[in-house]
């Protein structure tokens, strides 16, 4: 039976989370003590903006994962939405396919962050959540069908593009949506006859769009406590924060 208490299921109820944003050259103890320092649900790495190296991330998703701690990943590039399969078996819980316009980039990302029968990602690999820890079930069956209710797949809103084409983005096997707001705005500076003018009013047009879609709804960008109110007043549920 699926974990009701899994972090996707949270995100798909509506609950509040907090991401942790961190760097993934830190050490284990690096992480524990930025751990303690705030309530977290889970931590964010960037690999688009920031250094990163495939060992790095091993080292970094197997000490999290010691602490007991998930961790999601921003992906390098758009076009890397078919390699979501590779990242995954680095130990990452999540995976963020920035920049998202067109149908074909989600099917990709879906295609390969699920196992069969729902998806074609490939098995093998022994940094996979779940495997170094002998935490997940270990029959073939049984454990991708955990990850199947475990992987958390989020796509990035940047442009008038994306906020248009939401419904036909957001399908089934994406857990949520996370705001790139600086892009946006470049995006929405170069379409003058977009009638949505601000990131606020795009964000209420998403909000609308998804409701009742158990699809969560994030903040791409660091936010304090008191900074929050006005995006839950936009529908936001996932928040990111600095330790």
């Amino acid at each position: 039976m699926p974990d009701r208490k899994n972090l996707r299921a949270r995100i798909a109820a509506g609950e509040e989370t907090v991401a942790m944003r961190a760097d993934i050259d830190w050490s284990k103890s690096q992480i524990a003590a930025a751990w303690a320092s705030g309530k977290y649900d889970f931590i964010w790495l960037d690999g688009q903006h920031s250094p990163y190296s495939d060992q790095l991330l091993v080292a970094f998703t197997g000490a999290a994962e010691e602490l007991g701690i998930p961790v999601q990943l921003r992906i390098p590039h758009t076009r890397e939405a078919h390699k979501v399969g590779r990242f995954f078996d680095f130990g990452i819980a999540g995976a963020l396919v920035p920049e998202v316009m067109e149908p074909s980039t989600v099917q990709d990302a879906l295609d390969f962050a699920y196992y069969g029968p729902r998806g074609r990602r490939s098995w093998g690999g022994p940094n996979r959540l779940g495997v170094r820890n002998r935490a997940a079930p270990a029959s073939r069956h049984d454990y991708a069908a955990w990850w199947n209710d475990t992987v958390l797949l989020s796509i990035q809103i940047e442009s008038v593009e994306a906020v248009t084409n939401i419904t036909r983005l957001a399908r089934p096997g994406i857990t949520h949506v996370t705001w790139g707001p600086n892009d946006l705005e470049f995006s929405i500076e170069a379409h003058p006859e977009f009638p949505l003018r601000t990131v606020e009013a795009c964000m209420a047009n998403v909000a609308k769009q998804l409701a009742g879609s158990g699809i969560g709804n994030g903040m791409g960008t660091t936010t304090t406590p008191t900074e929050r109110q006005k995006y839950r007043d936009l529908g936001v549920t996932i928040f990111m924060a600095l330790p």
